[in-house]
């Protein structure tokens, strides 16, 4: 296992482990809720993020859009390169991607 498979298997086990999260290991990535919030995308993790994060981080150089098989960047989706970042960004996607929407608890 090389450096990234390890960062990423830990992240993973990381969020697992923990009791109030809700995820699930997928060959295609982690999900919350049936949801995928972050995978592994050759060296880097691909995570979602609300778009004022997104923004943010990206205006920062901090992260890089993430284009998926429609070509296109996605303004929540962001590729991260800094493996120090990726279980903090990965718990971000989980609690954005893991909100119930807005109107639909009532």
């Amino acid at each position: 296992m090389d450096e990234v498979e390890a960062t990423y298997a830990a992240v993973t086990r990381e969020l697992l482990l923990d009791a109030d999260v809700d995820v699930d290991q997928t060959p295609d990535g982690l999900l919350v809720h049936g949801r995928l919030f972050a995978f592994l995308d050759g060296v880097d993790l691909v995570v979602e993020l609300p778009e004022a994060r997104s923004a943010d981080l990206r205006r920062r150089g901090i992260v890089v859009p993430f284009s998926g098989d429609s070509g296109g960047p996605s303004r929540n989706w962001v590729r991260v390169a800094d493996r120090e970042l990726w279980s903090e960004l990965a718990r971000e996607a989980h609690e954005f991607v893991g909100e119930p929407a807005v109107g639909r608890e009532s």
